[in-house]
């Protein structure tokens, strides 16, 4: 019977393993959203800054509604392993940053501390855009969002993001702590900023005598976070397996490649994540527009057509002629809206996506990409878009991205078949009964406040393109507008 993952002892002589002594060091971060990605992403920086300069920086994970990463993590003590695959092969290394993996709804006394523990300097967030309640035409609190409308009728029980934060900053100030540092590491645009505002403006609502201390205390560096995480399958556990010799119900797999654009802003000090690689600089934002814009802007493009073609990962969309030369088209495009960035050539960034989109080894589905639409369209599509408009640059790449995703809204492909929309917008988008016409659908989505710019609603041309593309792939199917628009 093979043992489970409990030690890094353990483990044979071909897998990297924590370069340090794990009790040597204590915990001074805890991070709320203790998914896939994180263990893929900040929990590998922290890992190497353990191991190169040291400190008490390991970390506490905390899931807001799951129990599953805990019950997979606390009993092989927060270890884990980590796949990291690329062209060259699969590399596996186990990680030991987590000091302790806790769930809110089964843990509440154990997080709250910890969030209020004088050794907690960090709080870091990967709760997905829509985790927040972020209203984004106001940069303050959704009141409708569940966990925000939960957290203001009973704030001394907070259950989602801005409850808990403000709940333990209030508690520390009173016991006279420092506040922690908020680090943001969502797709969210200038995160470090927007999360502030949401936090104040929750204040004013449930804490009114702690905005002053959150506008001049609390820092909230923004971010720039890239590694492709696909979702974890039963393959990934199997191949941990086979490459550690354990069995380890907490595996992830991911690309090699890794980038973190930090703002140096950390009162309270940080580990020393250049270590890993990080970057550390005045100004994040020119690297998150670049990544929103080429990166994720490209991945919406090719999940929906993708999906809607009938490829289920990644991978397949970049073997299929005319979607590759979509997605090299739309890098193109989002490049064209970007200031140029110093030390970086975005022609060469561009086709470094498109090689690591390729990736023969990574089964990143396009269903799990398509997933909260309303949410990334904005800052993904809906921006470069209007920056191209107002420039005289082609729109027709951010139009065909854009009817593509209102095609997935109805959530019905050519065949007939359905899916699950996976969107916190589901009921507003699938208005029923279906419209029959692009004009109807591009109708209904515009009705729908803060969903898109208004210039680009007011926009003839926008309008014109969206309808065109929009009206081939009703009528004519999702094959048909991908070659239509790979040829033209």
């Amino acid at each position: 019977m093979t043992h489970r993952l409990t030690s890094a002892a353990t483990l044979s002589d071909n897998v990297l393993r924590p370069a340090y002594r794990r009790e040597d060091h204590g915990a001074g971060i805890v991070h709320i959203g203790l998914g896939a990605f994180h263990k893929a992403h900040q929990a590998v920086y922290t890992d190497d800054a353990l191991a190169v300069s040291g400190g008490d920086w390991r970390i506490i994970g905390v899931s807001l509604r799951s129990t599953t990463a805990a019950e997979e993590l606390t009993p092989q003590n927060g270890l884990y392993t980590i796949i990291e695959r690329d062209t060259q092969g699969s590399r596996a290394r186990v990680i030991g940053a987590l000091t302790a993996a806790l769930s809110l709804q089964a843990d509440r006394p154990a997080v709250l501390h910890a969030l209020c523990s004088p050794a907690t300097r960090i709080v870091s967030l990967t709760v997905t855009e829509k985790g927040y309640g972020i209203d984004r035409t106001t940069g303050g609190v959704n009141p409708d969002h569940p966990a925000i409308a939960a957290d203001l009728a009973d704030p001394d029980t907070p259950q989602g993001v801005a409850g808990l934060l403000v709940w333990a900053l209030k508690a520390r100030r009173a016991a006279g702590t420092e506040p922690f540092t908020v680090l943001c590491c969502d797709n969210l645009p200038e995160n470090g900023p927007l999360v502030r505002s949401f936090l104040i403006d929750f204040a004013r609502r449930a804490a009114p005598d702690l905005v002053a201390h959150i506008e001049s205390e609390v820092a909230f560096p923004a971010t720039m976070v890239d590694r492709i995480t696909p979702a974890r399958g039963t393959e990934t556990l199997k191949l941990a397996e086979d490459m550690t010799g354990l069995r380890d119900a907490a595996a992830i797999e991911c690309e090699a490649f890794r980038q973190w654009v930090i703002e140096d802003n950390f009162p309270q000090g940080r580990p020393d994540w250049s270590a890993g690689g990080a970057l550390f600089v005045e100004d994040v934002r020119p690297f998150e527009e670049m990544k929103l814009r080429m990166l994720n802007g490209t991945h919406s493009m090719l999940a929906y057509s993708g999906f809607l073609a009938g490829h289920t990962y990644v991978r397949d969309v970049m073997a299929d002629p005319a979607l590759a030369h979509l997605v090299r088209r739309h890098l193109a495009a989002a490049a064209a809206t970007l200031a140029p960035l110093s030390g970086v050539d975005l022609g060469t960034y561009a086709e470094d996506l498109a090689r690591r989109f390729a990736n023969p080894h990574l089964g990143h589905e396009t269903y799990q990409i398509a997933m909260d639409g309303s949410e990334k369209m904005p800052q993904r599509i809906f921006a470069p878009a209007l920056d191209a408009l107002k420039r005289g640059q082609s729109i027709e790449a951010f139009a065909f991205a854009a009817a593509a995703w209102m095609r997935y809204t109805l959530g019905q492909k050519d065949d007939g078949s359905t899916y699950e929309l996976r969107d916190p917008m589901q009921i507003a988008l699938q208005v029923r009964p279906v419209p029959k016409s692009a004009d109807g659908i591009i109708s209904h989505l515009n009705s729908i406040t803060g969903l898109g710019p208004d210039a680009l609603k007011d926009s003839t041309a926008w309008q014109a393109a969206l309808a065109r593309n929009l009206d081939i792939m009703l009528t004519r199917g999702m094959r048909t507008a991908i070659d239509n628009a790979a040829a033209g």
